[in-house]
């Protein structure tokens, strides 16, 4: 239990799964797959792109 042996070759962060890496990866990669279509900034993270969207919505 708690084993992490998915290894980020750039800065060394272990995961538990290989998907959760990928989605590490994009931070050195600065691929950013999620646009605001309202003021065009874009997240690395789908979790950070709906909490921003909260931005433009109003709500908590």
């Amino acid at each position: 239990a708690g084993e992490r042996p998915y290894l980020c070759a750039e800065c060394g962060k272990s995961f538990g799964r290989s998907s959760s890496l990928a989605c590490h990866q994009r931070i050195h990669a600065a691929a950013k797959p999620f646009p605001c279509p309202v003021c065009g900034k874009a997240f690395t993270q789908l979790s950070s792109f709906q909490s921003h969207q909260r931005v433009h919505t109003g709500e908590s």
